[in-house]
Order: structure tokens, then sequence, then C-alpha cells
């Protein structure tokens, strides 16, 4: 393996600066919601409880938003200057949803976030509180606008190639938009997403309640947390069984690498493996705890389905890429992506979500009124760790989607190596990779020290009690943001 190899180096940086900044999307759509609904209960019951609430998680959600402008802004650049090629294949369908998402999606979020920031002691309540929500649908919509564009690589739709077959042209900017791998992924990342956010609020309020601090406050939102990590664990679950289908449809090869399954199985034998112990490359199988019909009933609902192994995928796409397939033979590889990455990324994704779901319901029994013991010191701290659980999951997803999409970068029209700057030497990415990876490890420290003094310091009591319930008392909040 050449250490200088600019594909290589091309797809670690990527990689590294796609998951760095994915480590803040999650949180601010999901906290986002999270700070529209605090405001929403506070405006409908003027209890002062949820206006420090709002406060203190629209803190976390501004430091958070502002870091994932910063660390987004990259992503474009690496299109022109490490896949040139690709940008030149896919440019014509990639700028219409890219323009939405930043000329539309993402002005309408700020435009109406700042208004946000603001606006409390210029704007009436009802006003002040429809830009939160705005702000919000703005960042949903950036996500979708993200996700067609992701989609066309999983699934080209609306295109025609050009006459000298150089690049895909746009053809039906609705079919792109319609796709249906991001009416699948969408629903999914969004409630992978509140369950990052609903993650967070039930660890500050954890670090509170342990303390004997705020209780009044804190205990509702620790409920209102464990209760939106279980409902979106099962939106989750809902949204991951409809993506599933339509992976066996539009990339069974990712489906079958996700069981690393290497021949067609019918019915009982097309079953799940929960564990398993294999050869480093995951050619075989040496033990494993298997659900039998599961991996049937994921990929076709029926309990007598067929799934189609990687040899069968591999046999059908070399015959029907021939060219392809002897490039990748060539370099001792073929149309399979790394098995173990995409076998153990897919477990990884369900369970460290389960886990964190698991966690949730044990808590919403733990803290019930009418329970007889208190809270274990250890459970508080078990809440309080668990908080990176659902972001790891939403990490690892990513890393199966795009990991088991390969060796293509756009599925069944252009490959990876294909897509990499042709004039760009190793070394010059490698350079690039390591400052990238120095600034983010000091953009995290930042970020994590930020939220963590805002998580520690807690809500702030609001001065006049009476000024929770009118306009005017929202001038306490102009110095806090």
């Amino acid at each position: 393996m050449d250490l200088l190899d600019p594909e290589l180096l091309a797809r670690w940086q990527f990689g590294l600066t796609t998951l760095y900044h994915y480590l803040f999307v999650p949180l601010t759509i999901g906290m986002g919601l999270v700070v529209a609904i605090f405001q929403t209960t506070w405006v409908r019951t003027g209890n002062a409880k949820w206006l420090q609430l709002t406060r203190l998680f629209g803190k976390i959600f501004l430091i958070n938003f502002a870091m994932g402008v910063v660390t987004g802004i990259v992503q474009e650049f690496q299109f022109g200057m490490n896949w040139s090629a690709y940008s030149r294949f896919v440019g014509d369908i990639f700028g219409a949803p890219l323009a939405f998402e930043g000329l539309l999606a993402f002005f309408f979020e700020a435009t109406f976030l700042g208004l946000w920031i603001f606006g409390w002691d210029r704007l009436s309540k009802r006003v002040h509180l429809a830009t939160i929500w705005m702000a919000w649908i703005g960042a949903t919509l950036s996500a979708y606008f993200i996700l067609a564009a992701n989609a066309f690589m999983q699934n080209p739709v609306g295109y025609t190639m050009s006459e000298d077959g150089s690049r895909a042209e746009l053809t039906d900017f609705w079919a792109v938009l319609t796709n249906k791998v991001v009416l699948a992924t969408f629903p999914h990342t969004i409630f992978a997403a509140l369950m990052f956010a609903a993650a967070v609020v039930i660890a500050v309020a954890a670090w509170h309640l342990v303390r004997t601090q705020h209780v009044d406050v804190m205990r509702p939102a620790l409920r209102f947390g464990m209760w939106t990590m279980i409902i979106t664990f099962a939106g989750v679950a809902v949204a991951g069984d409809q993506l599933g289908l339509v992976m066996e449809q539009t990339q069974p090869m990712k489906m079958a690498a996700a069981e690393a399954m290497y021949d067609e199985e019918c019915g009982a034998d097309a079953s799940f493996s929960l564990f398993s112990i294999g050869t480093p490359d995951g050619s075989s199988e040496i033990w494993s705890l298997r659900v039998p019909y599961l991996l049937s009933f994921l990929s076709t609902h029926t309990l007598d389905g067929c799934v189609e192994g990687i040899n069968d995928l591999n046999a059908q796409y070399s015959e029907r890429w021939p060219d392809l397939a002897a490039q990748l033979s060539e370099q001792g590889g073929d149309f399979a992506p790394t098995i173990w990455v995409t076998y153990w990324s897919f477990r990884w994704m369900i369970g460290f979500g389960g886990i964190a779901t698991a966690i949730s319901v044990v808590g919403l029994w733990l803290t019930r009124r009418k329970a007889t013991r208190a809270v274990p010191r250890w459970f508080w701290r078990v809440l309080i760790w668990s908080a990176p659980l659902p972001l790891l999951g939403n990490l690892v997803g990513w890393v199966f989607t795009e990991m088991g999409r390969q060796p293509w970068i756009v599925f069944g029209l252009m490959l990876t190596q294909d897509g990499v700057s042709p004039n760009v030497p190793g070394w010059n990415v490698l350079i690039s990779l390591f400052a990238f990876t120095a600034i983010y490890a000091a953009l995290a420290v930042v970020e994590f020290g930020l939220i963590r003094k805002a998580a520690k310091k807690g809500p702030e009591p609001i001065p006049d009690p009476d000024a929770a319930s009118d306009d005017a008392g929202q001038n306490v909040l102009t110095t806090v943001y």
C-alpha cells in the first residue's frame, strides 16, 4: 500500500472532515427543535422554568451552530481540490440542490436565527417564537437538499449522459429531489439527530440532578429527554426499515455486505447475525449468533424472500460492466466494499442507538414520581456518559452508507478511483490532511469547552417573576446571546 497514494489520502481527508462536520449537524437539527418546543411550552403556559430551559439549551444550540458553519465551509472546497474529476462529472447535478441549500435553506435558517437572537426585546412573544421554528425548518430543508445530492451518488436519477460520456447532465430536478433514497434517508437522519439532542438534554439534566441543583427545572427536562429518546428511536427504526427496502432495490451489494453474505439465501437461511466471529477479511464464518428469517424480512418484508449474495452480485456486475470489472481485477479488487467495515458499522449503528434507548427506558422507571427508592448515583453517571452514544450511532451510520457504496463514487456511473484530481500529488493532500486534523482537534477542544461551561452553569434565574409572562420581561435575554 502506497502511503502517498492520492486516492487513499483524499478519501481519508474527506472522511475526516465530513465526519467531523457531522459532529455538529445532528445536534443543530435536533437541538433546534428542542429549543423551539421549550419556548412554545413557555409561551403557552407562562411557566418560567421553560423559559430557563429555552435560554440554557439555546446557548448550546448557538455554540454548536457556529462551529457547524465553520467546519461545513471546508466540504465544498474539497470537491474542487481533491475530487476535480468527480466534480466535473456530477457538477451539473449537484449544482442545483447545493445552490438551493446555500441560497435558500441556509439563508432562510440564518436569517430567522438572527431574528431569534436579537429579537427577544423587539418582537412580540408569538412572532419571536415563530422565528425559532422558521430557523429549525430552514435547518431541516438544508439537510434535505444535502441528502438529495448524496442520494444521487447512491441511486442516480434525473440525468442523461453528455454526448462524449464525460459528465452527467441534469434533466429532471424534481426526480433528484424525490429520489426514493432521499425520501427514505431524510426521516431516518432527522430522527437520529433528535436522538442525539435528547441525549444532550438528558446528560445536562442528570449532571445537575445528581448534585440536587435546579431540581424543579431539570427534572422535567430529564423526563422530556428520555421520552424523546424513546419516541425518536422508534422513528429511526421505522424509517430504517423503509431504507432497508430501498437499499435492497437500489444497492443490493450494500445489503449483502451488511450481512457478509456471499451466496444467495432465502427464507430461514436468510438470517441476520447479531454477532459473528470470522476471518479478518470476512470471507468465512467461524461462529455467529443468528436470527432466522430476519434478513429476509428486512430486505423483502416477507419471510420467504431471497437475498442475493456478494458472489452473485459480483458476477452480475462483472457482466454488466466488464471493462470496470477488469480494471478492478487488475488492482486485486472487485465490486464488493470492505466487508468487515460494512458488517460492523451496520451493527454498531443499531447497537449504539439501542443501548441509549434502553438506558432511557430504565431512567423513566427509576425517576417516576411513585418510585420508592432514590436513583443510584452510578445511574446518574450512566446518563451523563451515555450522551455520545446516539452521536456515535449517527457517525457509524454514515460510515456504513458511504463505505457500503464502494468502489463506486456514483453507483453504476463512476468508480471512486476515477473521481480523484489527476494533478494533485499525494504529499500535497498529506500536508492538508495533517493541517485539518490539527485545526479540527483544536476546534473540538474549544467546542466541548464552551458547551461544557454553558451546561455546568445551568439555567439562569429570572430576575422578575412577572417578567416571564410578558414581553417586557424578555429584556433579560438580550445579553444572554
